[in-house]
């Protein structure tokens, strides 16, 4: 039901997604432009920028917490509290220490994410 919410959200914001699943992929997605960006903003010493990024970046990671359905995902939801409270804490961690390393692990983190996400959506539509 919560990704159904965060799914109806998403449509009202005139966005046109195929279903809920894919809205999960644009979320990570989302998590690696910022990313991008946010290590770009580090490299030129653009405070502002970094700052305006990774707050982003941890609005996505918390509306990820939002939607984790901890009745059907079990375990996996556990895990994945977890694990994006820990990309949060580095997100905050990267900020104050002005450290592109911690940006890259959630990056790597993201895209491990990403790939497993897309793995299992595919094939649950073949």
């Amino acid at each position: 039901m919560k990704i159904a919410n965060a799914y109806n959200l998403y449509q009202q914001n005139s966005v046109a997604i195929e279903s809920p699943a894919k809205l999960i992929e644009m979320l990570y997605e989302g998590i690696l432009r910022f990313s991008g960006l946010v290590q770009r903003s580090i490299e030129s010493d653009d405070i502002e920028g970094k700052i305006y990024y990774i707050n982003r970046i941890t609005d996505i990671f918390t509306e990820l917490l939002n939607i984790l359905d901890y009745e059907k995902g079990g375990e996996v939801a556990v895990y994945l509290t977890g694990l994006y409270t820990h990309q949060i804490k580095l997100l905050t961690q990267a900020n104050v220490e002005h450290d592109a390393e911690k940006i890259k692990t959630v990056v790597n983190v993201t895209r491990g994410l990403l790939e497993a996400w897309k793995e299992i959506h595919n094939n649950e539509l073949a």
